[in-house]
Formats: structure tokens, sequence, C-alpha cells
């Protein structure tokens, strides 16, 4: 850590701060990196920002508030964040965002009307014709199970980036910054967009960026049905296009339906949330939860009062909801996942170790076995990436107090 010399100005980089509620949203846009701090904590970073030594500040501080302060800890929280320049090192400057207009012209007005439009197309589509609503019979557009499968991915992939695009764009278009990334929730790989940037916008501002990756899916949904319902046989049956194209829907709707799966840390997760005002509600609530588990067996517990007030009120009851979640979808692996598991990976070692397999399920079984392989290692990655991370937040404290 850099000792500081109180009698000099501190170099900042340019911060951008941001008010909610009692508390202050500071950070560098240009690298994402903020934290959360006390009304009377922002106001001696601005004593900092507008030129105050460190003891000046801290002297203005102990006159307007009548307490002291140890502003050693604040700037060492401050170095944490990457917030203090450091030797030679000059003044960061924020990049402009690409596809900013082409955010801006996604969610014009003019484009709220062609959206609103095609869902209340597709939604009267499936109104007046039984055979456009969605079942799960819609997913078997083939006899063979493999066309299946390769075609439900295949089609998946671009929408999959749509649902992300629609995040970052929406994003984009009031200067944040995303990545995309791959993720993990439980045992599902999942694609994610990261909007770090929103913490310093305003909070009604935050909204459409996190559920726009729901409109896509509900505009891919409603163009798949559509375009079904215009692909018909002159004898009004579906065509064999229609049919893989409500199979497509019908497993978008199932991706929408997974959204509303709170305990995932889905984007309905993370609306609530930013609703609710919480910073770490799903941290919160397995610390809450291991408080419970700690005091049944008489073990020491955590500290709760150094979660954030609102993740610790809310928490106690999401808390209850993140354990039914696992445990539902824990349970439901063990029942139904792990035998198909099993008889996938008994059927494939079988193959390979056979004698007289035809070649076609030997080479089927060998992509297979690669495939699930190759899943297996990424979901091993991310589980230790997450640990890694973990333990790197541990130590730098991202919420100052």
């Amino acid at each position: 850590m850099t000792e500081f010399d109180l009698d000099r100005p501190v170099p900042l980089h340019p911060l951008v701060f941001l008010e909610d509620g009692d508390e202050v949203t500071i950070g560098r846009a240009d690298v994402d990196s903020y934290g959360i701090f006390p009304g009377e904590g922002a106001a001696l970073v601005r004593r900092l920002v507008d030129g105050d030594t460190p003891r000046e500040a801290a002297e203005w501080f102990e006159r307007e508030y009548g307490e002291e302060v140890d502003v050693e800890d604040v700037l060492a929280g401050l170095e944490e964040l990457d917030l203090v320049r450091g030797t030679g090192e000059v003044a960061a400057e924020k990049a402009p965002v690409r596809f900013s207009g082409l955010g801006k012209a996604l969610f014009s007005k003019p484009a709220w009307v062609v959206y609103a439009a095609l869902v209340i197309w597709g939604l009267s589509a499936m109104v007046f014709n039984a055979d456009l609503r969605p079942t799960y019979h819609n997913i078997f557009f083939s006899d063979y199970y493999t066309v299946i499968q390769v075609g439900l991915f295949l089609a998946a992939v671009p929408l999959l980036f749509l649902h992300e695009s629609f995040h970052a764009l929406a994003g984009r278009r009031l200067g944040v910054r995303s990545r995309l990334r791959i993720g993990r929730r439980l045992y599902f790989i999942v694609l994610e967009t990261s909007l770090d940037g929103l913490v310093a916008v305003p909070r009604r501002q935050r909204y459409l960026p996190i559920v726009a990756g729901l409109l896509a899916d509900v505009l891919g949904i409603a163009a798949c049905t559509v375009a079904a319902d215009l692909t018909r046989h002159p004898d009004g049956s579906l065509s064999g296009l229609g049919q893989f194209l409500l199979a497509v829907a019908f497993a978008a709707l199932l991706r929408v339906i997974w959204q509303f799966f709170l305990y995932l840390r889905t984007d309905v997760y993370v609306l609530v949330s930013t609703v609710l005002g919480c910073v770490d509600l799903h941290g919160a609530a397995l610390q809450i939860f291991r408080n419970r588990v700690r005091r049944v067996f008489g073990r020491p517990e955590t500290d709760e009062e150094l979660l954030h007030p609102v993740d610790r009120k809310v928490g106690r009851w999401y808390s209850w909801l993140v354990v039914v979640g696992y445990t539902a979808s824990l349970t439901t692996f063990v029942l139904a996942g792990a035998p198909v598991l099993y008889r996938f990976v008994t059927g494939v070692v079988g193959r390979l170790t056979g004698d007289g397999v035809p070649t076609a399920q030997l080479l089927d079984s060998i992509v297979f076995g690669t495939a699930a392989v190759v899943q297996c290692a990424v979901l091993g990655w991310l589980m230790v990436r997450e640990r890694v991370k973990a333990r790197r937040d541990r130590r730098l404290h991202h919420v100052i107090h």
C-alpha cells in the first residue's frame, strides 16, 4: 500500500459521483471501478478532488460532522479501487463508447412502435391459430433426435447473441461500456453481458438495459411465430420450416421462463435487486443462511451488520428462496439429469469399447463424448475462476463504509 503524504494533495483520476439516497457511488468510468460511500464519506472525497490535502480534508470533516475520520483508511480504499493516480501516471480520459448511436436508434420511439406491432401480430396469430400456440410438441419438428438437438442449438446461438446485444446496446446508448463473457449459474453455463458502469447511472435509467434481453427474446418468439404463419403450405398446414421456427420459439419461451428463477441471479433478479436498492442481495442471502446453519450447530457467526442495510433486510426472506430454488434444481438433476447422464456415459463407453459397433454410432459417440468433456471442462474452469475472484474481492473492499 502506498504511504501518502497527508500534507500534499492526492492525485486522483477523473471521478464520477452518483447520489442515491443516503449513499453515493464514486468511481472511474474508464475502467468501470466503483465503490459505494456514505454521504459524509463522499463529501470527504469531494474535498480531496477539489485539491484539499488529506489533513485539511480530515480537519474539515471533523468541523463539519463533529467526529474524527481515519483519512489514511479512506485513501487506502480509494487506492484499492484504482482511483488514485500512481507516480507518473496521467489522468485517465473516458474513451467514446462505440455503437452508442445504434443503441439510441434501437430503443427510439419508432423502434418501439415496430416492436409493439410485431408482438401484437405474433399474439394475434397465436389466438386465431391453435397450431401456432406454444406447446412442448413443437420441439419435435423432426423424427431424428440428433436433427432436433443440432437444429435447436444452431438456432439458439444467434438468439442468445441478440439477447446479449440488446443488453449491451441499451447500456451503450447511455455511454456505459459493456463486455460479453461466459458465466455460470449453478450447473448451467450462460452468456452474460457485463454492464458494471450502470452503477453510476441514475436508477431509473438502469431498468431498460437490465430487461432489454427479455425484450429481445419476446421479439424473437413473435418473429418466429409470424414467420411460421407466413410460410404455410397452400392447404394451410405448417411447412417444415414453420415447424422448425415454432420449435425455436418454444425453446426461446423456456429461456424467458428461466429468467424468473431469481435464485440463479437472472435478469429478473438483477431488476428486482435494483428496484429494491440492493448492492449484493445474493451474497448477503448466502451469508444469512450460513449464519442460520452456524447458529444451529453452535458455531460462531459472521457479522451481518457489515452487510448493506437493504441487503440485510431483503436477504432475510430472499435467503429462503435461494435455498428452495437450489434444492429444487439439485433434486431435479439427481432424479432426472443424473440418470440420463449415466445412460449417455455408459452408452458412449459401451460403443467405444465394444466390438462390431457401426461406424455411424461410433462417430456419434466420439462427437457427443468430446462435446460433453469440453462442457464439463468449461464448467470447472468457471467454478475455479469464481473462487479466485471471490478471494480477491474479499481482499479488496469495494463497498467503503
